[in-house]
């Protein structure tokens, strides 16, 4: 089968000729039918991921979308969406784990279902299930115009916030964000305001540090990526003299039943119109222009489709 596969770290990944991969208990063998590209698949191919990178050659992609071909729990023809336990969602065919996969609604644009898997959930459940946002509060969401940035814009419009203000650096892409509902747009270095109840951070770097001061008292502050730098001086009279709590949030500790939860919503209020996630599907054999392009923040989700 066609497979996207990283030979050499920090080299982009090449399209070649892999062996089908073989389901073991309790999983299911998928034929892909669109695959997302994330930060993290980035990260990895570089050897920069805090987690460590596999031995190369290695096929590329931590989500899929896709038919079920065969399995023990979930039918032939399934559609769902799904992380396959060794990666390797860039490619025609690829393994999920029957517990961990989430079956999509009938009828849902596979495309947009990628789109809205690892970026969309991190973007909502951030603000849905670790900020707990709730009706009149003010949020502040730095990187508001990648994919997650715009999708925590989004769901804290949802959930009630009074102000909703996005950060980014580039000025045409923030208008996005306001299409999405931000009450108010910041280029990234420019004044933030404040003080807000809950920050969403997936930058950190120079950019942690000047929001933390920015933050209300009893604040929260979710800190989800490092796309501005791995490492932030802040002060400590920021933190404990406003008894801010700053959070971790990875979606791999999100609990099973919260995760599919959260990606059911965010198909129903896609697929009604609510809730936007700009995307472009691109071939699987353009996977190295994919990988590229992702690298430069290309402020729509990028799918691939064998």
């Amino acid at each position: 089968m066609k497979a996207a596969l990283v030979e050499q770290l920090g080299q982009p990944p090449v399209v070649g000729e892999v062996a089908e991969p073989q389901r073991g208990e309790g999983q299911a063998l998928v034929q892909v039918t669109a695959a997302a590209i994330n930060p993290i698949d980035i990260s990895v191919s570089l050897g920069k991921f805090y987690g460590g990178s596999p031995e190369v050659p290695y096929v590329m992609g931590n989500e899929a979308v896709g038919r079920v071909i065969e399995g023990e729990q979930l039918e032939p023809g399934t559609q769902i969406w799904f992380q396959p336990p060794a990666r390797g969602g860039f490619a025609e065919y690829a393994i999920a784990d029957e517990g961990q996969a989430i079956v999509l609604p009938e009828g849902t644009d596979h495309s947009l279902a990628a789109a809205l898997g690892i970026a969309g959930l991190t973007g909502w459940l951030a603000v849905e299930w670790r900020a707990h946002v709730r009706g009149g509060e003010r949020v502040l969401v730095l990187g508001a115009t990648g994919v997650v940035g715009l999708v925590a814009v989004q769901a804290a419009r949802i959930l009630g916030a009074a102000e909703v203000v996005a950060v980014g650096r580039d000025p045409e892409a923030l208008r996005a964000a306001a299409d999405a509902g931000a009450t108010r747009c910041i280029q990234l270095g420019e004044d933030l305001g404040g003080p807000y109840d809950v920050i969403i951070d997936p930058l950190w770097g120079p950019a942690a540090e000047a929001a933390i001061p920015t933050a209300a008292f009893s604040g929260r502050y979710v800190q989800l990526g490092q796309s501005a730098g791995p490492e932030a001086t802040l002060r400590s009279g920021d933190i404990r003299g406003k008894s801010l709590a700053i959070m971790g949030f990875t979606l791999g500790h999100v609990p099973r039943e919260k995760t599919e939860a959260a990606y059911q919503r965010l198909i129903e209020l896609a697929s009604s119109g609510d809730l936007k996630v700009e995307r472009e599907t691109l071939p699987l054999d353009w996977v190295g222009e994919a990988w590229r392009r992702q690298q430069d923040s290309p402020h729509r989700k990028l799918v691939l489709v064998p």
